[in-house]
């Protein structure tokens, strides 16, 4: 087993509480396994003083850098951030509630020197509430469509993988960000290993049901096409649909309904007209959707910037 260079990024967001622990139990890790690495702890523009707490880390420690941002961009953009000031060969990302175990980071390494390019550490047990595993269920779905690979059930914000995929997006630039989708833009040699996953033991989850089916939804309009299929299948069976339902109403009307007498069954008709329409408006709707995401592109918007960082940093930032 030999030694490696490591770039452990951590999206920090209102956990000035934890992250000592955190620090605490990644250094030994990090010693024992690297010959050269660095922590990166990226505060999403924390409210509870995490920014302090990272600058008083990081200047009794010369491995450990902190990246503030302007606003608060979320955990992916975060972790874009965090991956582009990386130095060392290979990143590993971690969430800041210790609910990655560092203790667990050689495994996934281990699998990463077998030949693939990223591993995720898969949870052996969700330690969530029901509706946060329907969501992340959800999440993962629309992720298999934007990756296009089987990998994408087993994914996980605990993850290894070589800094050189980060070439591969480099220039990538939308506020639209899912880490796992651009890595696949550079590699499709995938791995997910079952590894152990902590309860949290302070402060509450930041990543709300809400926040994912967000997250689900930009993946799905933002890396895929396949909403728009969805759409045009659905569109399709729904003039299968109608043709039946004309069928069915002439022929009544020919065969059944009395000369003089108007068309029977109005209110099946309305019926159907409703339907046509609410299929009508839902396509639409997908397409809104890929619409504005075009136009956000087009204007450009960074996924993420920069405030100050603990390299220089001064005054109470």
């Amino acid at each position: 087993m030999g030694q490696q260079s490591l770039s452990v990024v951590v999206p920090v967001y209102n956990s000035a509480e934890i992250l000592p622990h955190l620090i605490q139990r990644l250094e030994p890790v990090l010693a024992a396994r690297a010959d050269e690495y660095e922590v990166i702890l990226v505060d999403d523009s924390s409210s509870d003083g995490s920014w302090e707490v990272v600058r008083s880390l990081a200047r009794e420690r010369s491995w450990l850098r902190g990246v503030r941002m302007v606003r608060n961009y979320g955990q992916h953009n975060a972790i874009l951030c965090g991956v582009r000031e990386a130095r060392m060969e290979i990143v590993v990302t971690v969430d800041d509630d210790l609910q990655h175990p560092p203790e667990e980071i050689p495994k996934l390494l281990d699998v990463l020197d077998e030949g693939c390019d990223v591993v995720y550490g898969t949870p052996q047990k969700e330690q969530h509430g029901l509706f946060r595993d329907l969501a992340t269920r959800v999440t993962k779905l629309a992720l298999q469509s934007a990756m296009g690979a089987e990998t994408a059930r087993k994914v996980s914000a605990f993850r290894v993988f070589r800094r050189e995929l980060s070439k591969a997006f480099a220039d990538y630039r939308s506020q639209f960000v899912s880490i796992d989708v651009l890595l696949t833009w550079g590699t499709s040699r995938f791995a997910a290993i079952p590894v152990r996953h902590d309860p949290r033991t302070m402060g509450e989850s930041n990543y709300t049901f809400k926040k994912l089916v967000t997250h689900a939804l930009n993946m799905a309009t933002g890396f895929s096409t396949f909403p728009l299929q969805i759409a045009s299948v659905t569109g399709f069976a729904f003039v299968l649909v109608g043709a039946g339902v004309l069928v069915f109403v002439v022929g009544r009307f020919l065969f059944f309904t009395p000369p003089g007498e108007s068309v029977p069954g109005f209110a099946f008709l309305a019926s159907v007209i409703a339907l046509f329409s609410g299929a009508q408006l839902f396509a639409l709707g997908i397409m809104g959707e890929y619409l504005a995401r075009m136009h956000f592109r087009m204007m450009e918007r960074p996924p993420f910037a920069i405030r100050s960082t603990t390299e220089g940093a001064v005054g109470p930032d």
